[in-house]
């Protein structure tokens, strides 16, 4: 009696290509040595492919009955899977020979709310244009919150404000330089009179974000080089929301020049200039799929020093 769980077993262990085929043909061909013509080996060759698969699954394939050759019950069984198998290695051999020049799936990747409003849509444009199989799965949180989820894995890209330390695990892809100002509401005209010190704006009102965000961190780090502490009235991780709360003389703040309008106006203050980087991360261990690369390269053409 056949052990069909024996075959079973010992198929699910056996990973030789050449001796699957080899039993396919010898099986279709009813001899080994036109399965040996048709797989352009010796006979011996065929011969010792399969007693090395009967070995592996230690039971016996074929009748060998004059110059004829039968499969025995067992190969009988074997058969239609050893056919699946070779089917699916086949497909699998053409799906990652067609890898290099597939662009589709799913794309996930991380970026900042205020990124996502006044940066990424050019670049979402081009991309969906150019590669509208790819199927886009962005989540919107803060630059800090992305980068996280570069580093878990999670995200397979971010863009992202950087990290003014930028972290030692990642690769950043710098792509804007983000001028920052700082801002006050128009009425909030002895401010807005000449150049302020650094050391006054301490004793005025202020809405920063938040200490752990990078950008907060940046305009810290300011006060902090010049010896200074401050103490905003108020946080918030959102750019937009502090716009509005300077817009209606809630106190200064500092924001991306971008922003500047009749409603938020910068003034000056004697210290260097502010800025901030935004562009792509990603992590050096994890291989990009071809929607990422492609993404990372549409990213770099909409740089501030692409031409």
């Amino acid at each position: 009696m056949v052990d069909i769980a024996g075959i079973d077993s010992g198929y699910c262990k056996m990973m030789n290509w050449n001796e699957l085929r080899a039993f396919i043909q010898v099986a279709d061909k009813g001899s080994f040595s036109r399965a040996a013509d048709t797989l352009h080996l010796t006979q011996p060759a065929v011969s010792k492919r399969i007693a090395a698969l009967e070995a592996d699954l230690g039971i016996q394939l074929f009748d060998r009955i004059g110059r004829r050759v039968y499969m025995t019950e067992a190969g009988s069984i074997l058969y239609p899977r050893a056919q699946s198998m070779l089917q699916d290695q086949s497909d699998a051999r053409k799906m990652l020979e067609n890898l290099h020049t597939r662009i589709d799936g799913r794309l996930r990747m991380a970026t900042s709310h205020h990124i996502g409003l006044h940066r990424l849509a050019p670049v979402l444009k081009d991309f969906s244009q150019q590669f509208p199989r790819v199927q886009m799965d962005i989540r919107f949180v803060d630059s800090e919150a992305a980068q996280s989820m570069v580093l878990e894995g999670s995200s397979e890209l971010a863009v992202v404000t950087f990290d003014p330390e930028q972290h030692e695990q990642l690769n950043y892809q710098a792509i804007w330089n983000d001028p920052l100002s700082f801002v006050c509401a128009p009425e909030m005209s002895a401010l807005r009179a000449g150049t302020n010190s650094l050391d006054a704006l301490t004793a005025v009102p202020c809405i920063l974000p938040g200490p752990d965000t990078f950008t907060g961190q940046i305009v810290t780090r300011l006060f902090e080089n010049a010896g200074l502490v401050l103490q905003p009235t108020m946080r918030t991780n959102y750019l937009e929301t502090i716009a509005m709360l300077v817009s209606i003389g809630q106190g200064w703040s500092v924001l991306p020049t971008s922003m500047l309008n009749d409603l938020v106006r910068q003034f000056e203050v004697n210290c260097l200039p502010l800025s901030r980087i935004l562009g792509g991360i990603t992590h050096p261990e994890r291989t990009l799929s071809n929607a990422g690369t492609a993404f990372m390269k549409i990213l770099e053409h909409h740089s501030d020093h692409s031409n």
